[in-house]
């Protein structure tokens, strides 16, 4: 049975406050990295650069619910791409930094969970970056549509989200951390990854399920 688009259509509100809940998220992500910047002071020492490298991308590109009314659709999924080809740059520095700050202090690797956490959130970034390939040239994926690979790369790239959210809260249980801010202020911190990641999965599984709904 076909039905009316117009009788689908979500209210105008809904559309509104997810619009105002995304801009919400994104001045919240970059309030938060300037904090983490602020704290760590990048440049006092080789530390330094690990939390500034590896918030920088959690702030500069939030997924954002799609919309069916965008236009220059494929302009905005090229720079897109080229976003997260950038947070995936600045993961790795923030990876290296880290490591070779353990080498120097003669410090093991990876043996706490925010470590093993945060190498498996980088390799995942990395193939999540890489699974836009078949959505920019299409004719790479051969009997996949386009809806459906959208769909994969949504809900996958909101699995990735999680991954970096659930990453950057163990990073606030550190030691450098806990010892930097008070316990309101650690309360508050952990607050900003923990609400952003709520927002961007309404906004995701919304989105993908009225677009569903509105195929029937």
């Amino acid at each position: 049975m076909v039905h009316n688009k117009e009788s689908e259509s979500e209210p105008a509100v809904y559309r509104y406050t997810r619009t105002a809940s995304a801009v919400l998220t994104h001045l919240v992500c970059i309030v938060f990295t300037v904090c983490i910047a602020l704290l760590s002071r990048p440049g006092s020492s080789l530390f330094s650069w690990h939390p500034v490298f590896m918030t920088l991308p959690y702030s500069s590109s939030p997924p954002t619910a799609p919309s069916s009314k965008d236009f220059h659709t494929r302009l905005k999924g090229r720079a897109h791409w080229i976003l997260q080809c950038l947070c995936v740059s600045c993961l790795v520095l923030g990876l290296a930094a880290i490591s070779y700050n353990k080498h120097l202090n003669g410090k093991p690797h990876f043996t706490s969970w925010h470590g093993l956490l945060g190498l498996l959130t980088v390799c995942v970034v990395g193939l999540q970056s890489m699974g836009a390939v078949p959505l920019i040239y299409h004719s790479l994926a051969k009997g996949w549509s386009l809806a459906k690979l959208k769909r994969y790369h949504a809900t996958s790239g909101l699995v990735t989200y999680l991954l970096c959210s659930v990453s950057l809260l163990l990073g606030l249980c550190s030691a450098w951390f806990t010892a930097s801010v008070g316990e309101y202020t650690w309360y508050l911190s952990a607050l900003c990854p923990a609400l952003s990641a709520l927002v961007i999965m309404n906004q995701v599984t919304s989105a993908y399920m009225a677009k569903k709904r509105l195929q029937y």
